[in-house]
């Protein structure tokens, strides 16, 4: 299928439209709603004056106990997808998600192991951090001594690495306290952005920023990257140092959003596929539109966690929930055999 440039331009800017309502729709929703149209007033009043017409409640709601939540969505669903598409062009596989390099489930064991330790909350998202990066040092260790095809060596590493981090969480919940820290370590892995904090957000804004910004402009050297490494050689492109900076850099913004979130699947794996859809295969388009299309998926299912019942449901549950049934009906299309 073939995307004028003009097409491109015209979606592009009814993403950023879905996005901007989305983004702003989501202060007004919660187990205390507030009226759409009174939303972008009480936004604006911090800055200019404007006419109070509302509660003192409705300010307090949407200025300070929905705003981390709202931008820590943001961000998390921008990194999982960017590092979605990343992965699938550098790794020329469809089917790879930012789990592949064992970064999920090095920082879920971190965070279960802080949870078990009894950590604080501030620990326990540096144990995770900490943890995911350690995990894809380890694959990228182990595929460096291996004399298989590189890319295939990094895949076959980051399953093993994180089977193994994935057996030792299962060992944690085994011997942790079913009453306290079981419970906790379960809805953890689940994925929430419940417990966000003000100051949880230099977690994520800090090292996804660092890992964006280098992808978004290596977009246009990842489309060489995703004709193989022949071609690219042949072009005069560095593959290793290129592959080496985009890896750990989507690898970074993964474990951030992890160590703050939870691990929340399937956003990785389908926005990357449904961003195709829409603009095409060029990297240059691709990254921006996965960055947009994360961020307001996020911000959805995060709005339907929150007032879907009187206990929210974890993030990963929807995400699986939706995704599943949606990377099936994308599986069944031609366009995600490329």
């Amino acid at each position: 299928m073939k995307y004028s440039e003009r097409g491109i331009k015209i979606k592009f800017i009814i993403m950023i439209l879905v996005f901007i309502f989305v983004f702003i729709g989501s202060f007004g929703v919660g187990r205390y709603p507030v009226p759409i149209w009174l939303i972008p007033k009480i936004l604006l009043s911090k800055f200019v004056d404007v006419n109070t017409t509302w509660v003192r409640e409705m300010e307090t709601v949407v200025l300070l106990v929905r705003p981390p939540r709202i931008f820590a969505a943001v961000l998390i669903g921008a990194a999982l997808s960017t590092a979605g598409a990343v992965y699938q062009g550098l790794f020329r596989n469809p089917m790879v998600s930012p789990e592949v390099l064992g970064a999920s489930s090095g920082a879920g064991f971190g965070a279960a192991l802080g949870i078990i330790m009894a950590a604080g909350y501030f620990r326990i998202t540096i144990y995770s951090f900490t943890f995911g990066l350690i995990a894809v040092a380890l694959t990228y260790m182990i595929s460096a001594r291996s004399k298989l095809n590189r890319t295939l060596s990094l895949v076959l590493a980051g399953i093993m690495i994180g089977s193994i981090f994935s057996s030792l969480i299962s060992y944690i919940k085994l011997v942790a306290d079913p009453l306290n820290d079981l419970p906790a370590i379960t809805y953890w892995l689940m994925g929430s952005l419940a417990s966000i904090r003000p100051r949880d957000l230099y977690f994520v804004f800090i090292p996804i920023l660092l890992g964006l910004i280098p992808l978004v402009l290596l977009r246009w050297r990842i489309n060489i990257l995703t004709m193989g490494d022949e071609e690219a050689k042949s072009m005069g492109v560095d593959t290793g140092l290129l592959r080496l900076i985009t890896i750990v850099c989507a690898t970074l913004i993964t474990a951030a959003s992890v160590s703050v979130s939870g691990m929340i699947g399937w956003i990785g794996l389908v926005i990357p596929h449904f961003a195709r859809l829409i603009v095409g295969y060029d990297y240059k388009v691709l990254i921006p539109a996965s960055i947009l299309l994360g961020s307001t998926y996020l911000l959805i299912v995060d709005d339907i966690a929150r007032i879907l019942t009187t206990s929210e449901v974890p993030l990963g549950i929807l995400t699986s929930l939706v995704g599943a049934p949606v990377f099936i009906l994308l599986l069944l299309r031609e366009d995600i055999a490329r």
